[in-house]
């Protein structure tokens, strides 16, 4: 060996030769570049009128939600279930759940009252062309006799194959209960539960790792099929929808954070947003409850409440679908067929807000709780069909704005109950789609709940 030679070394700094790993692309710049490339292949397709492109991203966008949306009824199901006997675990359940529930209430009606005043300033309907012959009535409608009669299921099957959500959670919620009351009689059940609940993130979690494609798929097919000028109709009332979301989502949690939670709003952003862009892209809230309940967990609130709180949540806390949206729609519907609202209509698009937003049940869309809102108010069912054909590009910002408001409450009443790590809020960073797995692996300490 000659005097210039250098011993072989292990360690490969430059990150070259056969040592090489390729850099490891976060998620949330993957579904950037989803969103990116989604909106090129959406416009490729609709300006060159290429069919074959067209149809490709519709089909993907369409598997990848209803891949979405096989997981939604078992996952509800036991997600509640898990949830409510997971309160045995916890000193003052029954405080907590009132103090969640409360402020699920209170933070809706800030954001109905948001959604009511840029409706009242800008005016969504005026100067749009639209006539009341350009709707139709929607097939899926609501009421409250449907909403208060439709809660209790017929039988046990019909609601996992119809998909309807309600109903899943009240069987959930009952048998749940029923758990707590049986005590350590119903511990198999619990058990098995619990290990089904696992199985099915696990299996979700492999679906959200495809949602920068699936993000390809939908934004391309929304820009393939809706394109620029039928945005260009609805302008104002797509501007109030995302500003009055972005006001809530920008503005009234960081203050809400800031005042009655007392702890940093930048680091909330920074430890939920990867369940906040997974929102925007899935649609969906049920869909992206595992994301929700693993970033509440590492924003320091205790385990045993966040597999409550945010199940709950994901089923009933709306306030992009059942608050903002429904508030601006029923203005701009109101102007299209030219119905005056007044004081006490108002008041009305608030407390259907408040109390019927479980109606939403966390899917894509928000008909139910649209249609429910204009019954109760007498407004002409037909005016949903203005708003069906701008409703996919809607509905990204309402369920971003919805998943983050489902992990704030958590970690609002946990602060204001002491029982948030401040530690790990303050710590709170990775993304949890990244890292999954490794997270499972790390033990977890849990934090005393106050009596």
């Amino acid at each position: 060996m000659s005097a210039n030679s250098a011993p072989p070394t292990t360690e490969n700094p430059s990150g070259s030769g056969a040592g090489a790993r390729i850099p490891k692309v976060p998620f949330w710049a993957q579904i950037v570049a989803g969103l990116i490339l989604g909106v090129l292949l959406g416009w490729l397709a609709r300006s060159q009128d290429i069919g074959w492109l067209y149809t490709t991203l519709d089909k993907v966008g369409g598997i990848f939600v209803q891949l979405l949306k096989l997981a939604v009824a078992p996952l509800v199901f036991f997600a509640i279930l898990v949830s409510i006997t997971n309160l045995r675990k916890v000193d003052n359940a029954a405080r907590l759940a009132s103090r969640t529930l409360l402020w699920f209430m209170i933070t809706s009606l800030i954001a109905v009252a948001v959604g009511l005043v840029i409706g009242l300033i800008t005016n969504p309907g005026a100067g749009t062309g639209l006539t009341p012959k350009d709707g139709k009535a929607p097939h899926n409608t609501g009421s409250w006799i449907d909403f208060l009669t439709g809660i209790v299921p017929t039988d046990v099957i019909t609601p996992f194959t119809e998909l309807n959500v309600l109903q899943i959670v009240f069987m959930a919620a009952v048998a749940g209960i029923a758990a707590l009351k049986l005590g350590d009689r119903a511990m198999p059940v619990l058990a098995l539960s619990e290990a089904v609940l696992e199985l099915l993130q696990k299996a979700l979690w492999w679906v959200i790792r495809l949602a920068p494609i699936g993000t390809i798929g939908l934004i391309g097919f929304a820009i393939a099929d809706y394109g620029w000028d039928l945005i260009g109709k609805y302008a104002t009332f797509t501007a109030d929808v995302y500003i009055g979301c972005a006001i809530v989502l920008f503005g009234v949690y960081p203050l809400l954070l800031a005042t009655a939670a007392k702890v940093n709003p930048l680091q909330f952003y920074k430890g939920a947003w990867p369940a906040i862009q997974l929102a925007f892209v899935s649609r969906s809230s049920v869909g992206t409850m595992p994301v929700t309940q693993k970033v509440t967990e590492r924003l320091g609130v205790p385990k045993e409440y966040t597999s409550f709180a945010v199940p709950f949540g994901a089923t009933t806390k709306m306030d992009g679908c059942a608050a903002i949206y429904p508030a601006l729609a029923a203005i701009f519907i109101a102007q299209i067929f030219d119905v005056q609202l007044g004081v006490q209509d108002y008041l009305l698009i608030a407390f259907v807000s408040v109390v019927g937003s479980a109606a939403t049940a966390g899917l894509t869309g928000a008909t139910v709780m649209l249609t429910l809102t204009l019954s109760t108010l007498g407004l002409p069912l037909e005016g949903v069909g203005l708003l069906m054909a701008i409703d996919p590009i809607l509905d990204m910002m309402r369920t971003a704005t919805n998943v983050a408001g489902q992990a704030l409450v958590p970690v609002v009443v946990a602060a204001r109950e002491k029982i948030l790590d401040h530690d790990a809020y303050n710590s709170a960073s990775a993304s949890p789609v990244d890292d999954v797995d490794s997270d499972r692996a790390e033990p977890r300490v849990n934090v005393p709940v106050a009596a």
